[in-house]
């Protein structure tokens, strides 16, 4: 299987490379407006409570539907096939973590040090940008760090409704009981999670105060 696995690669390389980008972008585009519009949502529900659990409440919601039932479900409301209904799937699926560590990043720092800058006279304004912010910037990069990963691991079911990405080579192999195809499609999606994995964890490490690292 590794030497027509290896075949397979040397012959078809410049199709697997165009199948990952079509992965990343799969993955970039919904990521990027689950981060645009989760974060600052979930801010601002801290600041009106009444909001946080709408928010928290729809983004959970699409987290219990499965995956596969959601991009069917993208295709029944009208958005028909291919990357934007696959788009919306994966935006609405990475919600749920982003949501969840923004809200308890934001509401986990503590009320005496928050007292202390607005007794030194800082505004809201103030309060959000150099005190709250930095201090849930680490709790809200591992929420980002948990969709990111599930969302590369669902981007390739799009394949399904036409969206394309390694999907469609892992979705080509199993048609024709090929595993070096799988495989084909199969590794560089891995090694994608890995790598996203690995470097939102040295981002996480980081923004994480010298003394706390373990």
């Amino acid at each position: 299987m590794l030497s027509e696995l290896w075949q397979y690669t040397l012959t078809h390389g410049a199709d697997i490379w165009s199948l990952t980008v079509q992965q990343l972008y799969l993955v970039a585009i919904p990521m990027a407006c689950a981060i645009v519009i989760a974060v600052p949502l979930t801010i601002l529900s801290t600041r009106v409570k009444r909001l946080y659990p709408w928010i928290i409440g729809f983004s959970n919601a699409m987290q219990t539907i499965p995956s596969l039932a959601l991009l069917v479900l993208m295709i029944t409301i009208g958005l028909g096939i291919g990357i934007v209904p696959a788009t919306v799937a994966l935006f609405v699926y990475a919600l749920m973590p982003i949501v969840r560590n923004t809200h308890v990043g934001i509401s986990g720092v503590p009320n005496e040090v928050k007292d202390a800058a607005i007794g030194m006279g800082a505004t809201k304004w103030q309060l959000l940008w150099l005190v709250e912010l930095p201090m849930a910037l680490k709790v809200i990069v591992a929420g980002i760090r948990s969709a990111l990963v599930m969302t590369i691991g669902f981007a390739t079911l799009a394949a399904l409704i036409g969206a394309g990405g390694l999907g469609s080579l892992i979705m080509q192999g199993l048609g024709m009981a090929d595993n070096a195809i799988v495989l084909a499609g199969t590794i560089p999606a891995v090694i994608l999670a890995f790598l996203a994995e690995f470097l939102m964890g040295r981002l996480e490490r980081l923004l994480t105060p010298k003394g706390l690292r373990v």
